[in-house]
């Protein structure tokens, strides 16, 4: 039978104290963070596991952290923000928690009722991923029952601690990649009033426009949703662009595929981009062409700031925006300048 390895076998590997590997593992105040990835990543190759149990007696913390999503923003396997939560638990386990997702639905929202984990002290804190209700959010920070992190949105208000990726710029990079494509017929395929993502993507998408001269008009903007809905229902303009910027790649998707109902050619007849880079390839026969959202980043961040919020670890509270980069692959084409 293997050897159980212990603190002080780490410690002694490290040349350093027990008391120092304990807090490192423990993600407590007193080790640098260096020092404290050091620790993980030696303790891990030596096979160290901590024991759940022990430490919840010892400390009084769970070590679990609650995903709680709203319902209209999750389907399973082909979904971003399934995808999002994969890259959350995978961040957590590194810090050698657990993580218990709930889905809440809106009469529960709309009622504020307050989550299960919360209610069964489950969890030390929560990650909310999704468009949660401005006064549900403000209903569960006012609870102060656990610590609050927003991921892929945010509030005005500043005590709120988010993680977003960098909407904005990414569709303003992609709206410009369009421009410099020879289209300058460009409309936004989304509905800013459904999500903070979805109107920073909007404005993003607007400014690219303005500082290329030029106009936006009522006609460069087509409404893909309801607000508080997750059905996707839109129809095709009258009058076709040469190029459509669709706030996330999902719709891209539902957007070809109309296009090629109506017997047009992408991207011979029309130019698509999409937003977030995580559609299995599998789904389109095209490639699309997108803005990759860094989530393995975002996760990291928010688990990051959730754990030193539970801890109280040199934590500041913040706004956090994650870079991206443009991906280019299929449904863009260069348009001749007389075109």
């Amino acid at each position: 039978m293997a050897k159980a390895i212990k603190l002080a076998d780490i410690a002694e590997a490290l040349n350093v104290s027990k008391v120092t590997v304990s807090k490192a593992l423990s993600d407590k105040e007193g080790v640098s963070d260096e020092l404290r990835e050091k620790i993980k990543k030696v303790a891990a190759e030596m096979g160290y596991r901590q024991n759940s149990i022990a430490r919840s007696l010892r400390d009084g913390h769970t070590y679990n952290v609650g995903v709680l999503i709203p319902e209209g923003f999750v389907e399973m396997y082909h979904s971003f923000y399934w995808e999002l939560y994969q890259n959350v638990l995978n961040a957590l386990t590194k810090k050698s928690y657990y993580g218990i997702m709930e889905i809440i639905s809106k009469d529960d929202e709309n009622n504020k009722v307050i989550p299960r984990m919360i209610q069964d002290s489950k969890i030390d804190g929560i990650i909310v991923m999704g468009e949660l209700k401005k006064d549900y959010i403000e209903y569960l920070n006012d609870l102060n029952e656990v610590p609050v992190v927003m991921l892929d949105t945010y509030d005005k208000n500043s005590n709120y601690d988010t993680v977003t990726s960098d909407n904005y710029y990414g569709m303003y990079l992609l709206t410009d990649y369009l421009i410099e494509m020879g289209h300058r017929d460009i409309a936004f395929v989304g509905n800013p009033r459904a999500t903070s993502s979805i109107q920073d993507r909007f404005l993003g998408f607007t400014k690219a426009l303005l500082e290329n001269g030029i106009d936006y008009s009522s006609n460069s903007y087509i409404s893909d949703r309801e607000v508080g809905k997750k059905e996707i229902n839109f129809e095709l303009p009258e009058k076709m662009p040469t190029a459509f910027a669709c706030n996330c790649d999902s719709v891209a998707y539902i957007l070809i595929k109309k296009l090629q109902d109506k017997g047009y050619r992408v991207p011979e007849d029309v130019s698509v981009v999409g937003f977030d880079n995580y559609l299995i390839t599998e789904l389109s026969d095209l490639g699309i062409t997108t803005f990759e959202v860094d989530m393995k980043t975002m996760a990291e961040t928010a688990v990051g700031a959730i754990i030193k919020k539970v801890h109280k670890s040199d934590y500041k509270p913040a706004r956090r925006v994650i870079s991206g980069k443009i991906v280019i692959k299929d449904t863009v084409r260069k348009l001749e300048k007389n075109s």
